[in-house]
Formats: C-alpha cells, structure tokens, sequence
C-alpha cells in the first residue's frame, strides 16, 4: 500500500537522505500520539528493538499533567519507564513532515509483555478473543470534526470563543460550501493517502466548518491505528496550513457535536466470507451470529458509555433532534437510533452512532467488542427492531445523561471487568473519576481550553 514502508525501504531511504526522522509513537489513553523522534540512522541500528519512555504516560490527564492515586504508577513507586517496542507492520512515511516516517509501538513491560492497561493492549486482548473463535473483527471509524480560519494561538488568545469558521451556515453535503475548504481537505485527504491511510471521502456536516471524513474500513487494530494517525495527521496539517481543528465533542453547545460513528462486522479468520448475512436469515438477513453479537452490545451499552464518551463534554453532544442518540435501541437504516445496521449482502454491519470524535479508538472498539462477545456466547435473543422516531418515543432504555452516570455504570459491570481486566477497569475509572474531579473545581472555560487542541 502506498505510504506504508519495509524495513529494508526504510533502510534505502534513509541511505539516500530522502528519510532522516522516524517518530516513535505510542497511544495515550486520550487516543493521542506521544513518544520521540528519532534520528533515523539510529532507529535502524538500536531504536528498532525498542525504546524506553516514562509510565507516567498512561497516568496524565488531558494537560499531560501527573493524575495521583493510579495503582499501576506514581511518585511513590518513582516513575519508573515502560518500553515502546515498534510494530513493523505500521511503518510508514508522514508525507506532511519533510524526511519523516513514523511507527507505531506496542507499550511492553521489561520483561516483553504488554502492559494491560494501555489501549493498544487492551484492544489486543480482545481480539485474541475474536481470533479464538476463529473470525476476524473489521471497524471503520467516521470521523467529524470542526475546521476553524483561525490559528491554534489565535484560538487560545480568544479563550476558544467567537471562532471563525469558513462558512456560517449548515453545509451538510453542499459542494459551494465544502469549497471553500477545500484547500486543506484535498492537502488532507492526499496527505493521509500518501502516510498509507486509504481515504474515501470527505464532505461537509452539519455545523459550519464542520467537516467528515470516512477512510477504508479494514481490522480493528489496524484502523485503530489509521483512526490515532488520522487524528494527530489532520491536527499537523491544520497547524501547517494556518489553520485549527478541534474533535471535541461539542465545541459549542448551539451548534452540532461531532462524532465517530464505529462500524463494525465479523469475518471467518482467512476474511474470505462475511459472518453477520445469512439470506435466509430475519430480519434484514441479520445471521443469528450478528443478532447474539447487537444484542450483546444493547445489554451492556449503558456500561461501555464512558468508553465511547470519555469526557464531561463528550455528555453535551446527547441531545434529542441533533443526530446524535440519546437511547439504547437498535433499528435498519435508522439515524434516530443508537445501534443501526447498515449495509446488504456482505458490507451489511452495525454501526454504533454513541461515540463522539474524542474517544480513543482503542478503547471504544475493545468494548464494543467485549460486549458483542458476551452476547455471542451467552447466544442472547435480540430484541425486537425499534421503529419510528426515537427522541420522540417514550419508556425505551437511555445512554447515561452524564460522565458520573456513565462511571457508576461501568463500575458495576461484570462483564467489563471480566473481559478487560478489574485492574484495567479500575484504571479507566480513575482516569474518569478525575476529569470529573478537575471539572467540578475549575471554571468551565476550562474545559474548552484543555478539550480544544489537546483532546
């Protein structure tokens, strides 16, 4: 695939000074990228086994700054470091940054074991699960987010308020609109294309400025990756085009939140044949494997919330009317709905339309995934289809209104401590307990100043 790079490629461009930088970079437990630059020639003779960074990166809060009381490290345990060991299959070129490539690595303890509590971990021990069972997990994530003619400093001297953006007015699919931007959104989509991130369209939302982008789906931990580079690719190339981007889930509470919609279906472990169609199957020729597998996910949904909706703000996007669900049913081809399928023949999927742009891929697809297994091997019975209008009906199950709802959801889920670990559960709870600890003490243009850029 274009972008992607060998080794050995590697090795020839760094001899003919075309590559001179190779960022090593792990997932945070915000879905960001943070690790180091390396001089090339070194990542080629030493940095290529391994390299070392601080554990307090999986115990920072959106300000990088140290949270206390995690189990897993502290100041009283010295801050110690865990190893960043690069996996060679995501080796690519950054075609946006001169002479730079960029890998991503697996957070390993010193011992070579991956450290249960850092997202990519996570979402590997899920899918060890999926390969058990002999089938394979696919995702695509879309993504939205809003375009700003304002720099990031510029942003922040204004306190992130009265933001300009390319148009005032809803630009939902309109060619003029999306026109106007153009000038970043092809730089975007051929950027993104040529770091091996294959991209299918952009197009304009609902908000003013407010854009999408949707690339190829591919296997869960692979677009997990593509969706983390995506993320932090478009940031860099906003930066370098003298304009801001921010995936906070709803910037402006006047205007429309942005999400990530998960799509997500299972295929026989050689990925030859789809496993949730059955043409003989109803409803919707939904295979009894796909109804166990939504149904699992409609039972633990309230449960999974805080991985999907990770942040105080991720809460003010749940509004009735607005796209974005405020309930727990599942429907075919449905938008008021917060499960909805998609799709005919193979491509037919479940979209989860509950998470916002901040969540961490990671961490949103090991759950969704937790739950959908659940479901599978309890063989669960899905619940008849929702049909109509879903903000407008009455007595059908809620998502949590809040971040401190969606916490004491997730603390009394066995199923979620039962598959991700009590440890890692424990962690991702603190994690969640002290975002809502920080925005209960703070003024609340607090929350835009750290959700803005750093989110």
């Amino acid at each position: 695939m274009k972008g992607l790079l060998t080794l050995d490629q590697l090795s020839d461009l760094v001899t003919s000074g075309e590559i001179d930088t190779v960022v090593m970079a792990m997932p945070d437990m915000q879905g960001r990228l943070v690790g180091k630059r390396m001089a090339a020639p070194y990542f080629l003779d030493t940095a290529v086994h391994e390299t070392h960074a601080c554990n307090y990166l999986l115990t920072v809060d959106t300000d990088m700054e140290p949270v206390p009381g995690y189990k897993a490290a502290s100041w009283a345990q010295g801050y110690g470091d865990f190893a960043l060991k690069p996996d060679l299959a995501t080796l690519r070129r950054i075609p946006w940054l001169p002479g730079t490539a960029l890998v991503i690595c697996d957070t390993v303890d010193h011992h070579g074991e991956d450290v249960p509590h850092a997202p990519r971990s996570i979402l590997k021990k899920q899918l060890k699960r999926v390969a058990a069972m002999k089938m394979k997990a696919f995702t695509a994530s879309e993504l939205e987010f809003y375009l700003f003619d304002e720099t990031y400093e510029s942003a922040h001297e204004k306190y992130y308020r009265g933001l300009k953006t390319p148009n005032w007015y809803i630009e939902d699919y309109h060619v003029f609109a999306t026109s106007k931007e153009e000038g970043i959104m092809r730089a975007i989509r051929n950027g993104l294309e040529g770091a091996g991130i294959p991209v299918e369209n952009s197009k304009g939302e609902w908000g003013p400025g407010q854009e999408e982008i949707n690339i190829r789906y591919a296997e869960a931990l692979e677009m997990a990756d593509r969706h983390t580079i995506l993320k932090n690719g478009i940031k860099e190339i906003a930066w370098l085009h003298g304009k801001a981007i921010t995936f906070m889930a709803k910037w402006n509470y006047e205007l429309a939140g942005s999400s990530c919609h998960i799509h997500m279906s299972l295929w026989d472990e050689k990925a030859k044949s789809a496993l949730f169609f059955d043409d003989k199957a109803q409803p919707h020729g939904m295979s009894e494997l796909c109804q166990q597998f939504l149904a699992g996910q409609l039972r633990h949904a309230r449960e999974m919330t805080y991985f999907l909706a990770p942040q105080v703000n991720s809460y003010k996007r749940f509004v009735n009317g607005s796209f974005a669900p405020t309930n727990i049913v599942w429907s075919n081809d449905n938008r008021t709905a917060g499960f909805r399928m998609c799709g005919t023949g193979k491509s037919l999927r479940i979209e989860c339309r509950v998470g916002g742009a901040d969540l961490n891929p990671y961490l949103a697809y090991a759950a969704l995934l937790a739950a959908g297994l659940e479901g599978v091997e309890n063989k669960l019975k899905l619940e008849p289809e929702f049909t109509g209008d879903a903000y407008g009906t009455a007595g059908i199950p809620s998502l949590p209104k809040s971040l401190h709802a969606a916490l004491t959801e997730l603390e009394k889920s066995d199923t979620l401590r039962a598959a991700l670990g009590e440890d890692v559960v424990e962690h991702y709870l603190h994690t969640g307990r002290w975002e809502q600890h920080e925005y209960e003490r703070r003024v609340t243009d607090w929350e835009l100043m750290r959700g803005f850029e750093r989110g």
